[in-house]
């Protein structure tokens, strides 16, 4: 690897984490955060992500993206490649969700891989609110999302937490360490994948530290997702919906527009079926919002695209 792909892999490696990982993690640090320390939190994900980037570098000969760049081989990274992990941070910094998917993977993409990618992703948005809308549509008439659950009962669910967040970290990390991994060769050595593990903990300690930064605030801003069994079940049919999808095809997808997809889908059912203070005209202007946020970050990567695919 050269200087650039280093520096590449490191605003990628940083960006991606920040901005991604709370997804998955959100509501699980929304959850805990008055009941865990968070470094309790950032080892024990720290261990499931060592754990599944060997797995992955073991059964694919050194690949640690499961195969998720089958369609975009390696090249000699350039300046300008590191404009969009920049870019990410940039964002990142200002509470936006962004595609880091369109964001980083489109500077390498074929205009073909990029336009499959997008059809995946708004598909993907599409299903997860669509699926989510009907669950929490069903569930509401069986369960009480606007109140948190008994004393008694925290504990089981708190055990169903940590169980389901763990299966959606490690499918979610089978989808988005290929926004990193793409500034590395495809196969790995063993001090490579030692160096690449020790970074990524060392950030995601930082994450945690800061409690998910900016992007927490997207987790925040729903309905009861500091509640157990509130968190649960979002971590739950998140993950469902990202594994189906991993099993569709290997070709990358933003698993950002899933996410806020299915918020998307939960918040309307909940404030259709729920007597919440928060009306309709309060809870459609912050999905917009939302919604307007991922177009930002959509409209930033076709740039990026654009200015190297045509302009360098």
């Amino acid at each position: 690897m050269n200087l650039l792909a280093i520096l590449g892999f490191t605003l990628a490696g940083y960006s991606v984490i920040a901005n991604d990982s709370v997804q998955t993690l959100g509501t699980w640090i929304s959850s805990n955060r008055e009941k865990v320390k968070w470094y309790v939190l950032w080892l024990t994900s720290a261990f499931l992500l060592c754990a599944t980037l060997f797995y992955s570098w073991y059964t694919n000969g050194g690949d640690i993206s499961f195969g998720r760049l089958e369609k975009i081989p390696y090249v000699d990274v350039k300046w300008y490649h590191s404009l969009a992990p920049l870019a990410l941070i940039l964002l990142t910094r200002k509470g936006i969700p962004v595609s880091t998917s369109f964001l980083v993977l489109s500077t390498f993409a074929s205009t073909m891989v990029l336009g499959g990618m997008l059809v995946k992703s708004v598909v993907g948005y599409a299903v997860a609110a669509v699926i989510a809308y009907l669950v929490w549509l069903v569930t509401s008439k069986f369960v009480d999302e606007g109140n948190d659950i008994k004393d008694k009962h925290k504990p089981y669910w708190r055990v169903a937490q940590w169980i389901t967040t763990g299966f959606l970290w490690v499918t979610w990390l089978s989808h988005d360490v290929a926004n990193i991994a793409v500034f590395l060769p495809r196969q790995l050595s063993l001090f490579d994948l030692i160096f690449a593990l020790g970074f990524f903990t060392a950030i995601l300690g930082w994450v945690f530290y800061e409690r998910g930064g900016k992007i927490q605030e997207l987790i925040i801003d729903k309905q009861n997702t500091k509640y157990v069994r509130s968190a649960t079940l979002i971590d739950l049919v998140y993950a469902f919906i990202l594994w189906y999808f991993k099993e569709v095809n290997s070709l990358p997808m933003s698993t950002t527009w899933v996410f806020v997809g299915l918020l998307t889908g939960r918040e309307l059912a909940l404030t259709s079926c729920l007597s919440s203070k928060k009306g309709i005209k309060q809870v459609f202007p912050m999905l917009i919002k939302d919604f307007v946020k991922l177009l930002i970050g959509l409209l930033v990567s076709v740039g990026i695209v654009l200015a190297i695919h045509y302009f360098l």
